[in-house]
């Protein structure tokens, strides 16, 4: 699992790629947490456009970003979540909280195909 932060204005995309599971949720959770913290942003965007598999633990991940984004009145969107995982998503009442979305966010940073940065 890798790693792709970008900032804008008061906007942070996290480009999300390869696998989410607990092995890796953690560093992901560490390095989104420590940017948010110093940035505060109104938007807090997961792209998910090259995550090719995630366990509970990228619930996980989306719903403790939530809480933290939540305590200055912050927003997070989900893009480019993959067919099952979007799914696995609803079943998971990820889209009470965060608005899904099947394409890349409007304005702002956009997650190309990179070598990723952890």
């Amino acid at each position: 699992m890798s790693l792709q932060l970008y900032t804008e204005e008061k906007q942070v995309t996290a480009c999300l790629i390869g696998e989410i599971d607990h092995h890796g949720a953690g560093n992901l959770r560490e390095a989104i947490d420590e940017m948010v913290k110093r940035i505060h942003p109104d938007t807090l965007i997961l792209d998910f456009r090259d995550v090719t598999f995630m366990d509970s633990s990228g619930i996980g991940l989306v719903m403790g970003r939530y809480r933290l984004v939540r305590e200055w009145g912050g927003t997070v969107e989900i893009h480019n979540p993959s067919p099952s995982i979007k799914k696995v998503m609803r079943l998971a009442g990820m889209d009470r909280i965060a608005s899904i979305h099947s394409s890349p966010p409007a304005g702002g940073a956009s997650c190309e195909k990179t070598e990723a940065k952890r």
